[in-house]
C-alpha cells in the first residue's frame, strides 16, 4: 500500500462525522499511524483531555501506559515507530456516573480493516481493555478482562493483553501482582524489540 493511499485515508479518518448525531460535541477524531511503525496501541477511545488536545494519553493513564512499557514521551509519539488506533477515534461522552462510554459501534466497521491494511510492519499490538482484545483477539479471548490479562502469554509474539492504565484500575492491579512482576518485565522487552 502507498504511503499516499494511508495518508488520504488517515485524512479521511480525521474528517469523519458518521456519528455525529450521536455525539454530545463535534467529532475530533484521534488517531496516530505511519506505515513504518513497528508497534501498535489499540486502546479504547479518547476521553475528555484527549478530546480537548487532540492527541491520545495525553492524561494520567498515559503517563502510566508510557512507564509500564519503559518509554519516553518522545518515542511514545514517534508515529513511524508507534502507532496509536484507538477502537473510537472520538470521545463518545459520559455515562450517570461520570465515566466514558463505549466506543460508538460505527468506527471500528468502517475504519479499523483499511487502517490495518497498511500497519504490515507492526510486530507487536499492545491490546488495551476489553473492547480492543474482542475485535483483535477474536475467539482467542477468555471470558473476563482478568483472565484474557493472566492468559498474555499465549498471545505473543503478535499481541499482549493490557487493562487500561486508568488510575479506576488501581485495585486490579494491586488484586493481580503478577501484572506487575511477571507481564510488565515482559512487556519492556518486547516493546523494546519491536522498536529495533
Amino acid at each position: 500500500m502507498s504511503t499516499a493511499k494511508f495518508n488520504r485515508l488517515l485524512s479521511d479518518i480525521r474528517a469523519c462525522t458518521a456519528c455525529s448525531h450521536d455525539l454530545p460535541h463535534d467529532p475530533r477524531p484521534v488517531i496516530r499511524a505511519s506505515a513504518k511503525a513497528r508497534l501498535c496501541i489499540v486502546g479504547q477511545a479518547p476521553g475528555t483531555r484527549v478530546h480537548a488536545s487532540g492527541k491520545p494519553f495525553t492524561d494520567p493513564s498515559g503517563d502510566r501506559l508510557r512507564d509500564w512499557m519503559g518509554v519516553d514521551e518522545d518515542t511514545f509519539y514517534d508515529e513511524s515507530r508507534i502507532a496509536i488506533v484507538p477502537m473510537g477515534f472520538c470521545f463518545p461522552g459520559l455515562n450517570e456516573k461520570g465515566g466514558d462510554l463505549p466506543p460508538r459501534k460505527e468506527c471500528a466497521p468502517l475504519w479499523r480493516e483499511k487502517v490495518f491494511e497498511h500497519l504490515g510492519d507492526v510486530k507487536l499490538t499492545l491490546v488495551i481493555g476489553q473492547y480492543a482484545q474482542a475485535w483483535h483477539l477474536g475467539k482467542q479471548r477468555r471470558k473476563t478482562l482478568t483472565e484474557t490479562v493472566s492468559a498474555w502469554q499465549d498471545y505473543l509474539p503478535r499481541h499482549l493483553p493490557l487493562p487500561h492504565p486508568s488510575w479506576r484500575n488501581n485495585a486490579w492491579i494491586k488484586k493481580n501482582p503478577w501484572f506487575e512482576t511477571d507481564l510488565l518485565p515482559e512487556l519492556r522487552k518486547r516493546v523494546r524489540l519491536a522498536l529495533k
